[in-house]
């Protein structure tokens, strides 16, 4: 599914221009027959007077041309479809894929990735809206233990419980290793319906 398929589904518009643009087409033809007073033509298109009194001094100026839609609202958006479709590719193909130590992906994972491929810089604190468009969603990993089962768990959560301070402040030293070695990531995304690994 693209991306502008995505976004169509979840975001209705906000405006018609469409109808938009026929109301102010209507109200040039009132305009040209000059039989409505400008109150009654905005009772008429149901209106403000103050739009009508504004698109009477455009038609004066340019006529029904004048009254012509300005185009697309917003924005241009920076990702074409065909990028985006390149882009969920990649993104499926997985984070170890691009040189990370997991295949969990995280904003600033999606954010350095995007930029490798289409050049565009986006702040990871808004590649989420890119992924929600290409219907990826966020996922919370699930947590496995090392020792497998839940006896071997409370035996190692006892044994941290028994260190003595002195070894705990032994573990703060630099050079020494401390914890694990897995980054602990809390969220990551995923293509809606998959897990992630």
């Amino acid at each position: 599914m693209s991306y502008a398929v995505a976004m169509n589904k979840r975001v209705r518009p906000r405006r018609d221009f469409q109808a938009l643009e026929q109301r102010r087409k209507q109200a040039a033809r009132y305009f040209e027959a000059g039989k409505l007073s400008l109150a009654e033509i905005a009772r008429e298109l149901k209106v403000s007077r103050q739009s009508v009194s504004r698109w009477y001094a455009e038609w004066k100026r340019g006529g029904a041309a004048a009254l012509r839609g300005a185009g697309r609202a917003g924005r241009k958006p920076r990702l074409q479809p065909e990028q985006l479709e390149q882009l969920d590719q990649a993104f499926r193909k997985g984070a170890r894929a691009h040189g990370f130590q997991t295949d969990l992906w995280t904003l600033p994972r999606v954010a350095t990735v995007l930029e490798r491929l289409t050049g565009e810089h986006y702040h990871p604190g808004h590649v989420w809206k890119i992924l929600k468009g290409m219907s990826w969603t966020l996922q919370r990993p699930a947590t496995q233990s090392p020792e497998g089962d839940a006896l071997a768990k409370a035996k190692a959560n006892l044994a941290d419980h028994k260190k003595t301070r002195r070894q705990k402040r032994l573990d703060l030293l630099p050079g020494r290793k401390q914890g694990s070695q897995r980054p602990s990531i809390r969220r990551t995304w995923a293509p809606r319906g998959k897990l992630p690994p």
